[in-house]
């Protein structure tokens, strides 16, 4: 919490970065959707839209008559295979009784089985003859299934083949909406950046500062988030991304450099004044603030205000303590009024 501010303005302020912040999320809903909306103005059309039609019709037919054969065989195959599943357990059955019938004969060694022997034989063959049958009706399938697959698989590869150029086109025409949302966007943001930097310039301290603020937000927010990210990736949009960067990074550094360098002329500048024009060039609110972080409110270096015999900051000369003239409390020189009897403080700096 600052030193120097109210209890009630503290919290005031507070609630009104809360005011400037759920502006920005009520510009940035709004702007969001707006620039969705962008995104619908140039539908792509389809592959097929740029295709012959004279040529596409008998591939498509060809890969629907293709893809329905396949289905179809692939019924049949499921059946064909149930009925060998079936015949071949009908074998086996068969195969067991029989085994166990000749196992018996030859225990009791019985001539007048020889006819009914011949008779379980030939039950025997015929289930394994149709046994076979079923097997040939499986492969039989399988083959219609292979050739509809390898008839779809060429017509889809001849489709394919035809879709090519297409494709070109509507990849080009891809470009071409994305560039122009593109622009869109830059139509959108840019404006919103400008108007940005300008209330940065004069409003960011004004009256109405939560709106201000609220709004540089949104207008940071559309630019690094609804346009940086949507770079064109056409042709050269690594060189655009990566050129936008230098410049942005180029344009940021130069005016930290230059807002640096003359921040410093400014800070030489006034520590080469006498004291009393300093104190009246500070402000009240952030000189106390710096003394609450242990800096000289002048020079803002390190200082140790634990000192008790300390009186002066030792990098820019300036006065730190001071007496009361009325009550000789040794006192902070920066305030306005003396902590132990409340008279008011010679010199006082700027609200």
């Amino acid at each position: 919490m600052n030193k120097g501010l109210r209890l009630t303005e503290t919290w005031m302020r507070r609630a009104l970065w809360l005011v400037a912040f759920v502006f920005a999320a009520f510009l940035i809903g709004l702007g969001s959707q707006v620039i969705d909306n962008l995104a619908y103005l140039g539908p792509v059309p389809p592959e097929d839209a740029f295709v012959d039609p004279v040529k596409a019709a008998p591939l498509k037919e060809a890969i629907a008559q293709a893809g329905q054969t396949r289905e179809a065989a692939g019924e049949a195959l499921a059946q064909a295979e149930h009925k060998h599943e079936a015949a071949e357990a009908k074998t086996r059955s068969a195969r067991q009784a029989f085994d166990n019938w000749i196992a018996t004969r030859q225990t009791t060694a019985r001539p007048d089985q020889d006819d009914e022997l011949i008779a379980r034989t030939r039950e025997l063959d015929k289930l394994v003859a149709a046994e076979h049958s079923a097997l040939e009706a499986v492969e039989a399938q399988q083959q219609i299934l292979l050739d509809a697959k390898q008839a779809e698989t060429r017509a889809g590869d001849a489709y394919d083949a035809l879709l090519v150029p297409s494709r070109k086109l509507v990849y080009e025409q891809a470009e071409r909406e994305a560039r122009k949302v593109f622009l869109l966007r830059i139509g959108v943001t840019l404006p919103l950046l400008v108007l940005a930097g300008w209330l940065f310039r004069h409003k960011r301290n004004g009256t109405y500062w939560p709106f201000t603020w609220g709004f540089i937000l949104f207008s940071l927010f559309a630019f690094f988030v609804e346009l940086v990210p949507y770079l064109p990736s056409y042709g050269y949009g690594a060189y655009v991304r990566y050129g936008v960067g230098i410049v942005l990074t180029v344009v940021i550094g130069r005016y930290a450099i230059r807002w640096l360098q003359a921040w410093l002329e400014r800070q030489k500048a006034a520590e080469a004044l006498p004291e009393q024009e300093r104190r009246t060039t500070m402000r009240y609110e952030l000189a106390m603030e710096r003394i609450g972080k242990s800096l000289c409110p002048s020079c803002e270096r390190p200082t140790n205000f634990r000192d008790k015999t300390l009186a002066h900051c030792p990098h820019c000369g300036i006065g730190l303590f001071d007496r009361c003239q009325a009550c000789r409390t040794r006192k902070n020189a920066f305030g306005r009024y003396c902590f132990s009897c409340g008279t008011p403080a010679k010199l006082s700096l700027a609200d």
